[in-house]
């Protein structure tokens, strides 16, 4: 049974304890080095300039002057590099020939320019990264439009975002919001947008961008989790399709008063496949074949075309499972049916082809049903 416990004090300051805690925007990433390797590959370029220029210098030690020996012997070379590339230059040694000073004009320079350059410029990487960063957020948010909303990125949630994404769904339109850092990060290495946070706070679905969403999605562990966050999404979101999973059968009810439009019952699905697969295995590989979309055979939602206005649904090309009609879903042989409209949408069993795929958010939302 679902039960409803007031919070006692150790729970108000959990809660006080995780309202602390900011929610994080995480965006897909291209694969790129380590950043050890990239600053290790720069202090190594660094090096070779600084012995570049020790060597040049050592090899035209006789057009230098040291104020302290009058020579300059190796270690007066490295010594030379260093405090010229640094640009401190204490003049103790000092170019007194031609081809030195033609060196230090055409070749010592720009090899500082160049140490320089490494040097600032990974200080100035450093510092830009995040203003990079926020500007691939706002520009993110301001593009994002009739987009997807995956709460929960565990096995449920990551079967729903491919099964959505195999009608043709682009991974940009898709935004996984969880509370675990690990599973964010799992879903951005897939190619998908993450918010890290707790989805049953307002803000965290804000950062989703959930009021501009087209189709929420919830697959949380917990039914009452799933309570909570479709109540908010729904306060959000007026218009978007909301489909929630429970675990136990009888929250159903529960999650269609919050606000669901479509409510699944994990549990006692998986009980009537297991169930189905008995009696008969072929079923139980025919049902799975039916459910996993972009393979076999799959279900598809269409609307029907003017060539079928007035047919019978078993007079159609398609084999027609349901149809369909206002706020009612409809057997294909019930009486109530008679002939088809143009208003009407069939649930048919294709072939799985891209040709046949429809991307669901390229399909008008069916009208919201009356509460």
């Amino acid at each position: 049974m679902f039960h409803v416990k007031l919070p006692g004090h150790d729970a108000i300051a959990r809660q006080a304890d995780e309202h602390l805690v900011t929610h994080k925007v995480k965006l897909p990433r291209k694969v790129v080095e380590h950043p050890f390797r990239q600053v290790a590959k720069r202090v190594l370029m660094a090096l070779l300039v600084l012995a570049a220029t020790a060597l040049i210098v050592y090899a035209d030690r006789d057009g230098y002057n040291d104020n302290s020996d009058q020579s300059v012997d190796f270690l007066d070379a490295w010594y030379y590099a260093t405090v010229t590339l640094s640009t401190t230059g204490y003049g103790d040694i000092t170019p007194v020939s031609d081809a030195a000073r033609l060196t230090n004009i055409f070749v010592v320079t720009p090899l500082r320019v160049l140490f320089l350059i490494i040097l600032v410029g990974t200080t100035l990487e450093v510092l830009t990264e995040r203003t990079r960063e926020e500007w691939r957020l706002n520009r993110w948010r301001s593009t994002l439009r009739d987009h997807t909303v995956v709460v929960g990125f565990g096995t449920k949630g990551r079967s729903a975002i491919q099964t959505v994404c195999a009608t043709g769904l682009k991974k940009e339109q898709v935004v996984v919001v969880d509370p675990s850092g690990k599973a964010i990060d799992a879903a951005t290495a897939d190619g998908y947008a993450g918010i890290v946070g707790d989805a049953t706070r307002s803000e965290v679905l804000m950062r989703a961008e959930v009021h501009r969403a087209r189709k929420i999605i919830i697959a949380t562990q917990r039914d009452d989790t799933a309570v909570l966050v479709t109540l908010t999404a729904r306060q959000l979101n007026k218009g978007a399709k909301i489909v929630a999973a429970v675990r136990e059968e009888e929250n159903a009810p529960l999650l269609k008063q919050s606000g669901a439009d479509a409510v699944i019952t994990s549990a006692s699905a998986a009980g009537r496949l297991l169930g189905l697969s008995v009696l008969s295995p072929a079923a139980g590989m025919v049902m799975e074949d039916l459910i996993q979309q972009g393979s076999g055979l799959d279900i598809v939602e269409r609307p029907v075309i003017k060539a079928e206005v007035g047919r019978n649904p078993r007079d159609t090309e398609d084999l027609v499972v349901s149809v369909l009609r206002g706020h009612r879903v409809l057997g294909y042989d019930d009486p109530a049916i008679g002939t088809l409209e143009l208003t009407d949408r069939l649930i048919t069993i294709v072939r799985a082809t891209p040709g046949t795929q429809v991307a669901p958010d390229a399909r008008p939302l069916p009208p919201m049903p009356s509460q």
